[in-house]
């Protein structure tokens, strides 16, 4: 599977406790009229069963200059977001400062499969960015130039 390039995405909401957020590749389109994306999640992350309860969360498409954000991301960090530059969204869904597009939504489904679940999201608000992507490649962060 690590032969398929991807994009790369960090969920994040506000948790109980604060912000909550986790690096993802595995997300998409799903649809236009509504607009509706999915992702799925590890579902023993330890991220995700917050995000999944707060219900409104964000997307956050990152740039070519954000790979050191993703790998942060991708940790089990207690505080993933120390350091990491952001504001609140119209839902209250951290934004990322940076990333290519920034899309605000509700989670309207989740499904489990083998260890992951997969979610679809209501896009009620998103805006983007000019600049390049980070793309997921083979175990590995790279960029696309046209």
């Amino acid at each position: 599977m690590g032969h398929f390039a991807t994009g790369v995405v960090v969920v994040t909401a506000m948790g109980e406790d604060g912000p909550l957020g986790f690096t993802c590749q595995s997300f998409g389109s799903l649809s236009l009229d509504p607009i509706l994306v999915s992702f799925s999640a590890r579902s023993a992350s330890n991220s995700w069963p917050g995000i999944r309860d707060s219900g409104l969360l964000a997307v956050n498409v990152l740039s070519a200059q954000q790979e050191a954000v993703a790998r942060v991301f991708a940790e089990s960090a207690l505080d993933k977001f120390e350091g990491i530059s952001w504001s609140h969204g119209g839902n209250g869904a951290p934004l990322l400062d940076g990333a290519l597009a920034r899309l605000e939504g509700r989670l309207v489904e989740t499904a489990t499969y083998g260890d992951h679940d997969i979610a679809i999201v209501a896009v009620d608000r998103g805006e983007t960015l000019d600049g390049a992507p980070l793309l997921y490649y083979r175990g590995g962060f790279g960029t696309f130039t046209s």
